[in-house]
């Protein structure tokens, strides 16, 4: 049985549907509003199987599924040496976003990653301790700072409103995903300047680890129909 993962609610799940169905591949939830169940309609030996776009890259690093959609931030964080875990298949052309490093507003003289450097130098000089910068998203933003030359910061944990972290007094600057910045800018905060961290949209992955050859009739169905290229069983 081929198992399709994607998200299990909200927009990305109705824009994932509408996905593959311009694809010829109709997706459908079942039973009731609660119930995280779906079906494939018109192919034989492939399932559907709703999840939260977080579990997606786990389950897909674990080839319980074959394919799964979701956002490229998610897999790139998630999955260390990501690359040889799964294969992507096609970005989407939706869910969109940037994963951006954040300060405040009124930080006048800070407006790249140079200036965020000495501000974090100074910072450390006067207080004793690394600048904290708010995100869950560690890897990613520790490779990007480690690359850029940025030293004497420390990482601190945060699973939700990181936007407010800076008010609450845990943190000095963020590290975000934003695909509008209203509210960055809402919470007083501005993006530093040059390229993002991350450019995110929703993706599909295949996984690499997972048995294709028990289901290589429908995989091939499917690959077919969505026009893309599975990884070698």
């Amino acid at each position: 049985m081929l198992k399709i993962g994607v998200p299990s609610k909200g927009r990305l799940m109705d824009q994932s549907f509408d996905w593959f169905a311009a694809r010829g591949i109709t997706l459908r939830r079942t039973g009731h509003a609660r119930e995280y169940a779906g079906a494939v309609e018109g192919l034989t030996g492939v399932a559907l199987v709703m999840l939260s776009a977080g579990e997606i890259p786990r389950e897909l690093a674990a080839g319980r599924i074959h394919l799964g959609v979701t956002g490229t931030d998610l897999v790139r964080e998630k999955l260390a040496g990501w690359g040889a875990r799964v294969a992507e298949l096609a970005p989407m052309g939706f869910g969109h976003a940037d994963l951006i490093i954040a300060v405040p507003a009124a930080w006048v003289d800070v407006e790249t990653l140079d200036d965020l450097d000495a501000v974090a130098a100074a910072f450390r000089a006067a207080h004793g301790f690394r600048l904290r910068i708010a995100t869950k998203y560690h890897r990613l933003v520790r490779d990007y700072l480690r690359r850029h030359g940025v030293a004497d910061y420390q990482l601190v944990d945060s699973q939700g409103a990181t936007e407010g972290t800076i008010r609450n007094l845990t943190a000095e600057a963020v590290a975000d995903i934003t695909s509008t910045g209203e509210t960055l800018r809402a919470n007083h905060l501005k993006v530093l300047a040059g390229p993002p961290v991350l450019q995110s949209q929703a993706t599909l992955f295949a996984a690499r680890g997972a048995d294709w050859t028990g289901c290589a009739p429908a995989a091939q169905a499917v690959a077919d129909r969505l026009g893309v290229a599975l990884p070698p069983a």
